[in-house]
């Protein structure tokens, strides 16, 4: 969950489920909903940046079981990076759905010192996949294992698809259509943003990911393409960069300038 903090005289309004997910039997105060009022966002305390929930469910015969969640909140005038994860992180689209559960990284070079300079500089790493939310913890525990140079990536929140495994990798092979979850995704992500476009760059590495970010207005100028062997480019120009190494190491302060408001 993603909140943008002082939003300009806009509250997150209540969003009731549907009548089909609701329960008709549920006292009012525990009717589930999509989306928290500002004022019930405000009584979480939240700090800025990342803020642990954890969500809790005490049967007679199973005892308790819970889960963990994050949710994150930003200023309103943050500039956000998004990153496609397979493909764009690991080397690979298929196996980047079973590397997390098999072990491995297998990462680009110098995607870690890229983004990490890219974070100095005053961005927010958005991180986008069409996997199924059943391995977001699979999922962050994978980014958080991809080390190089004794450095990680960068924190941010992780944006998966609410569907179930063979759904998601029926939708990646075989439609060839995860830009539908990724734009609706992206969409509601950029509503929480008073400004125009929070949206500064996209990283991804097929032409569906050109399409998501399309669709949301990143600026085409700064939507990075990733070749399988490692080489970037613009997607309005036939110019490459040899790797996120080179960028890292010779580019980045021009293509994403030190923001002034840190």
């Amino acid at each position: 969950m993603i909140i943008a903090h002082e939003k300009q005289e806009e509250e997150l309004m209540e969003e009731p489920l549907s009548e089909d997910d609701s329960d008709d039997n549920l006292p009012p105060e525990f009717i589930p909903l999509l989306r928290l009022s500002s004022n019930k966002l405000k009584s979480l305390g939240l700090q800025l940046g990342s803020n642990e929930l954890r969500f809790s469910c005490t049967t007679k015969l199973q005892g308790t079981a819970w889960c963990t969640s994050h949710v994150y909140l930003y200023k309103w005038y943050e500039q956000l990076v998004i990153s496609d994860i397979d493909g764009t992180i690991t080397k690979s689209d298929v196996l980047g759905h079973v590397l997390p559960v098999v072990g491995g990284t297998w990462a680009h070079n110098g995607v870690v010192e890229l983004y990490n300079r890219i974070r100095d500089n005053g961005y927010r790493m958005i991180y986008l996949s069409s996997r199924a939310i059943g391995h977001s913890h699979t999922t962050k525990e994978y980014l958080k294992s991809v080390t190089q140079d004794g450095k990680h990536l960068p924190d941010g929140p992780v944006l998966l698809s609410p569907t179930s495994t063979m759904r998601a990798l029926k939708r990646e092979v075989i439609d060839k259509c995860p830009e539908e979850f990724k734009i609706a995704a992206l969409t509601e992500l950029k509503h929480l943003f008073p400004s125009p476009n929070p949206f500064y760059a996209g990283f991804g590495n097929r032409d569906t990911d050109v399409v998501s970010y399309k669709a949301v207005a990143v600026p085409t100028a700064r939507i990075l393409i990733i070749e399988p062997y490692g080489t970037i480019k613009r997607w309005d120009s036939s110019r490459l960069e040899p790797s996120y190494t080179s960028i890292a190491t010779d580019s980045v302060d021009y293509m994403f300038p030190p923001l002034p408001f840190q």
